[in-house]
């Protein structure tokens, strides 16, 4: 893979004066379309030690806007980083819709340095690299441009190169020391390097190999790379659809003739008539939320996470069942996120971006009343996205979840549900009862309106995304009482098992 960037291509400084102002102008008219398109880039920096990562940014930084380029190394973790799942650092540093960001390494280095330092094998190395195939396929999915450029050189080169950089006060070489062992073993660090390169060359995110030998051919590489990326992705219809050839275009109703039968949704096996008396809810509730406080200092002391996910009809009850939960955990330990409409700062990203920035830390729980699920519900039913972005979207919540679910996180999904004719009876009341008129907006009638449809999308999204690392628990919801009951046995339950997990 690396054969191309051994053979002494170099560039001569009178060639690279000629074509260095015609990039420049080049480079700045497609940044200026990007802005005008909302697309988002992603250049990647890796490659061998030496090779002169930082001068290629420095260079970029020079002909570009640096008002629209943002640039991050990921050399340590931080106590918050290492608190939450590994991929939290970089949803952090997703750019806006129309600007760049550059990766220092990106979501690559630290899976190098895991094998090259014999953490991991060959097949955990391999796993890894099958979950950035998937990130950078959600990202291009979102309309993302990701260039990713691997510099490299003989070893020869290498040593010369790393001793004049020894030499130098002001190398980031020598100030750590600990990065000298990749040149110690040139070889190894090549063929782990060659395997993550070959593993991850994907048609629409093609590593660049680029010889590093001699600066300006280095430099002048990387600028025209980044314009053709940057070109082609401007060339493209504006709204084109995207959609990969596995993303799902129905379900499997929709293959049946349209009958009552065949109309039949998961929402149907809830038993909405289970009721508990007042009597027995009272002391339920006193027993729950005291074994619910005490496990939640105890998942503090473990450094285990939650996630609790509310999702319902309107009307349902998901905040009494969310109070019930905050009365019992210290408001220390947990937060609440309310899910409205997004903001412009969040349609500027990815749809997960503003909820992986509120992944809670080792030990803490965080509570999402509404979540990501309406990309598939709200979004989908309302018309708000097309229908490659949503059906696509079954895929990337899933991994999303894995990714929480691997990271020691508990994930629990609830979704509450009432008869019709009981929502309806709720909406009067709000309407009727002052303190609780707020609750009830123009917005509820209208939904209520497409209940069938609505119905429709909770059975797809029930069915293709329960799985053993972040099951959905349907919520009979007539009785407020039973519904809140439900929820609290099954949190304590899920922590106890998770702390037994982590004694045993």
């Amino acid at each position: 893979m690396f054969a191309s960037a051994k053979i002494g291509r170099s560039l001569s400084k009178e060639a690279y004066k000629e074509g260095i102002e015609a990039l420049r102008t080049e480079l700045l008219e497609a940044q200026i379309a990007l802005r005008e398109r909302n697309i988002p880039v992603y250049l990647i920096i890796a490659g061998m030690e030496g090779a002169g990562k930082g001068q290629v940014v420095n260079a970029l930084d020079e002909w570009l806007d640096a008002r629209g380029v943002s640039v991050y190394a990921f050399w340590d973790e931080s106590d918050e980083e290492r608190e939450r799942p590994r991929a939290w650092r970089f949803w952090r540093a997703m750019p806006r819709r129309g600007e760049i960001s550059v990766f220092f390494g990106g979501w690559y280095l630290w899976p190098i340095e895991q094998r090259f330092a014999g953490a991991w094998d060959d097949a955990a190395l391999d796993q890894s690299m099958s979950g950035v195939r998937e990130l950078e396929r959600m990202l291009i999915d979102d309309g993302a441009v990701i260039v990713k450029c691997w510099y490299h050189f003989a070893e020869d080169v290498q040593r010369q190169r790393l001793k004049a950089l020894t030499r130098s006060d002001r190398s980031r070489w020598k100030m750590l020391p600990e990065k000298s062992h990749f040149s110690e073993q040139y070889q190894q660090f090549e063929e782990i390097a060659d395997r993550v390169v070959r593993s991850t060359d994907i048609g629409r995110a093609p590593w660049h190999i680029i010889e590093a030998t001699d600066p300006r051919y280095r430099d002048m590489t990387t600028g025209r790379i980044l314009l053709n990326a940057i070109q082609k992705a401007l060339a493209q219809p504006p709204h084109a659809d995207r959609r990969l050839d596995d993303s799902p275009t129905n379900t499997d109703d929709e293959l049946l003739p349209n009958s009552p039968e065949t109309r039949i949704t998961l929402l149907d096996s809830i038993d909405l008539s289970q009721t508990i008396e007042r009597s027995e809810y009272r002391k339920r509730l006193d027993e729950l939320q005291a074994e619910l406080n005490d496990l939640a200092w105890r998942a503090y002391t473990h450094k285990i996470s939650t996630v609790l996910v509310f999702e319902g009809v309107d009307a349902a009850g998901k905040g009494g069942a969310i109070r019930r939960v905050t009365q019992a955990v210290d408001a220390r330990l947990r937060e609440v996120i309310p899910v409205a409409a997004p903001t412009d700062e969040e349609n500027a990203h990815h749809y997960l971006w503003r909820f992986w920035r509120n992944i809670p830390r080792a030990g803490r729980m965080t509570i999402f009343d509404r979540s990501w699920y309406g990309r598939v519900l709200v979004e989908r039913v309302e018309g708000f996205t097309a229908p490659p972005n949503w059906a696509r979207a079954y895929r990337e919540i899933n991994d999303f979840e894995e990714q929480l679910s691997g990271a020691g996180i508990i994930v629990q999904k609830f979704w509450l549900q009432i008869s019709k004719d009981e929502q309806l009876a709720r909406f009067e009341a709000r309407e009727n009862t002052p303190y609780k008129r707020y609750k009830i907006t123009d917005e509820d009638r209208r939904n209520r309106e497409k209940w069938d449809e609505y119905r429709e999308a909770v059975n797809e999204m029930l069915a293709r995304t329960s799985t053993p690392h972040a099951p959905w628990h349907l919520i009979a919801g007539n009785d407020k009482r039973f519904a809140r009951i439900q929820v609290l046995e099954t949190v304590t339950a899920a922590l106890r098992e998770a702390l037994r997990n982590k004694a045993g």
